[in-house]
């Protein structure tokens, strides 16, 4: 019978902990916000102010449903090199694309610049070439090195195909450039 109540009353004050508000395991003290009030910065990686990093959506402008992605990451390090991970999905199968970006230093977060350049691996352009489902990836990176630290810029991307027609566009982003 004690057994019982012992089982019950471990319950019971397992059952009210579970009530509290979530505490921070590093600073117990410290209530956490629960999941649906949390924010979720797309700088998570890196400094958060002033935007260091993005997720940049690529929508279609075809009206065929394609859609992209890309992971535009600087690291806190010296190199000043940008990493973008970029993938597409729902574009033609078994093709190659490229991503470019443009750039304009009036940041209003419209972005006006046409100075298009061809994405890659450094300075060499790279393609982005398509499964038979239509998706595909490249690990793109671009060095940054010669570009001030502090320096800041709207920028957008488009994805173009082989013959230069843009299938995907994102919005207006801004970035600074870090050490």
């Amino acid at each position: 019978m004690s057994i019982t109540r012992t089982a019950i009353a471990l319950i019971t004050v397992i059952a009210a902990l579970g009530c509290a508000a979530d505490q921070d395991p590093v600073a117990p003290g410290l209530a956490v916000a629960s999941p649906s009030s949390a924010t979720i910065s797309a700088s998570s990686w890196g400094p958060e102010t002033p935007p260091f990093n993005n997720e940049i959506i690529l929508r279609d402008v075809t009206g065929n449903g394609g859609f992209g992605h890309v992971k535009f990451r600087q690291p806190n390090d010296a190199d000043r090199i940008v990493n973008l991970d970029t993938w597409v999905r729902d574009l033609a199968p078994n093709a190659e694309y490229r991503l470019q970006r443009a750039t304009d230093t009036a940041i209003n977060d419209d972005c006006t610049g046409t100075n298009w350049l061809t994405l890659g691996r450094g300075s060499v352009p790279q393609t982005i070439v398509t499964d038979e489902r239509g998706a595909g990836r490249a690990d793109l990176f671009r060095n940054l090195g010669t570009t001030a630290i502090g320096a800041t810029f709207d920028i957008h991307f488009r994805v173009i195909d082989a013959g230069g027609a843009v299938v995907l566009e994102s919005g207006c982003y801004q970035f600074v450039v870090t050490q």
